[in-house]
């Protein structure tokens, strides 16, 4: 009888949701992640982090795709849901300015590709917002747009998971080299 060949490992995809919940529509990553947790999609992991860039490298190190979703200050109007795949290309310039940490989310993401650690997808969706006051709830414009951007995220997820699924080989593979799909290995 010849052995079965082994089952290919579900994919490792990652949702960080970043924010902080006390400075207004700063908390929009936050949010969405929640909203997500309350429905949540097989293969996936949710994590809520105030988004400091060491504590993200260490989040997505062997992830096969990540989504982030997090609050941007870029002058579009409030509310506006910007999506960004950085797997392929640098985050804009303009989107690396709006952190509130000296090292956050467009830093990270940049020192990942210069040490070869992106995760094979990298979706960042921003939402434009209107106000990062202290004890601030989030404004109507950016509430309003929550739904969306949970919408968009899970649309992502979906095609993330059903692509990672068919392509993932046995724990153990290599990464994926850059413009592969999420889980294509080398051999």
């Amino acid at each position: 009888m010849t052995p079965a060949s082994p089952l290919p490992r579900p994919p490792r995809v990652l949702v960080i949701g970043v924010g902080n919940a006390y400075r207004g529509d700063d908390a929009v990553g936050l949010v969405v992640a929640q909203r997500l947790q309350e429905d949540p999609l097989d293969g996936v992991t949710i994590v809520p982090t105030s988004g400091e860039g060491t504590a993200l490298l260490a989040l997505w190190q062997d992830t096969d795709a990540v989504v982030l979703v997090d609050a941007v200050c870029a002058g579009a109007r409030p509310g506006t849901l910007h999506r960004f795949a950085v797997g392929t290309q640098p985050l804009p310039a303009l989107f690396s300015r709006v952190s509130t940490h000296a090292f956050g989310v467009a830093e990270a993401i940049e020192l990942a590709r210069a040490l070869r650690q992106l995760p094979p997808a990298l979706v960042v969706y921003g939402v434009e917002g209107a106000t990062f006051e202290t004890d601030a709830g989030l404004s109507a414009a950016v509430a309003a747009a929550v739904p969306q951007a949970v919408a968009r995220v899970r649309q992502d997820l979906l095609a993330l998971t059903a692509s990672s699924a068919q392509r993932c080989p046995p724990q153990g593979g290599q990464r994926a080299r850059r413009g592969e799909p999420p889980c294509m290995k080398r051999l």
